[in-house]
């Protein structure tokens, strides 16, 4: 999938950071490289306005549906990175599984409605749409109907995803929204897998779990060969693949300043810095 690859630095949907200067995440943790993967959309205004678009019809979830995927075949139409990503998407599904046996391709709000309706238009199937309350839409191939019968016993379920990371949202709702349908999820396919053990939870839930692209030492290498980033960045990406906790903790020791211009820097780093000590989530006070 080394289109795919070309495609997710193309578009910045992965950053690495600069030397010494790791990028914060959400949990507080500290890590070398970013991964936007809705990017591939074609680019990250693209990306950006229709996630604004989608936080609106937000308003009415009945109608979002129909009108993300219009939105997005557009797209599909008009963009030729986001094409080849999902005719990449469709190929890989049909070489891997059986198409006749998927019965609904399903995605969870909101980035996965980026890749999850078109996919269930070019495949022809119907495809539900879950939302964070697990509540469910489902609509039929082209979204010009709602399907109202929302007992699903028996039928089989492929959920599509833009990135898994620890698979938190499909333990805590995607992969329950199906089973209160009475369905049976039992495949997943994401664009990117983050590699933190995400695919092994899926599977333990009995959902074969397959990724376009893992981040690992072969997408570094990749980085690295076309000159996106240097020795030193991959020295570092390798390590923190390894051991990424650890990795950071020594970072964070031969750094010392670098928390501490984190707590004097914009509210929001301020914040996970915060997090960071206070969590002790690198075991720092030992």
């Amino acid at each position: 999938m080394s289109n795919v690859m070309s495609y997710l630095f193309e578009t910045n949907a992965i950053r690495f950071c600069e030397e010494n200067k790791p990028f914060w995440y959400t949990s507080g943790k500290i890590g070398p490289y970013f991964i936007n993967t809705h990017f591939v959309y074609g680019s990250e205004k693209d990306a950006t306005d229709l996630l604004s678009y989608i936080d609106e019809c937000l308003k009415d979830k009945n109608s979002l549906p129909k009108n993300v995927f219009q939105r997005v075949l557009k797209q599909y139409s008009e963009n030729s990175i986001y094409q080849n990503v999902i005719n990449t998407m469709v190929d890989f599904i049909k070489n891997n599984i059986n198409v006749d046996e998927i019965d609904f391709v399903s995605g969870g709000e909101r980035r996965d409605w980026f890749f999850s309706n078109i996919v269930a238009f070019l495949l022809n199937k119907p495809h539900i749409s879950i939302y964070k309350d697990l509540s469910c839409l489902i609509n039929n191939y082209d979204f010009s109907e709602s399907i109202e019968n929302h007992d699903l016993t028996g039928k089989n379920v492929l959920h599509i995803a833009d990135l898994i990371t620890v698979a938190s949202s499909y333990i805590r709702a995607w992969i329950p929204a199906i089973r209160n349908l009475n369905a049976d999820m039992k495949w997943s396919l994401s664009v990117v897998n983050r590699m933190q053990g995400g695919k092994e939870k899926i599977e333990s839930e009995n959902v074969k779990s397959f990724s376009l692209v893992n981040v690992d030492e072969t997408l570094f290498q990749k980085a690295f060969d076309d000159k996106i980033i240097n020795q030193k960045q991959l020295e570092l990406l390798n390590k923190f693949f390894k051991d990424p906790d650890n990795t950071m903790r020594d970072f964070l020791i031969n750094h010392p300043d670098f928390i501490k211009d984190a707590l004097n820097s914009d509210e929001k780093t301020a914040k996970r810095a915060r997090l960071l000590l206070d969590d002790d989530i690198y075991n720092l006070k030992n």
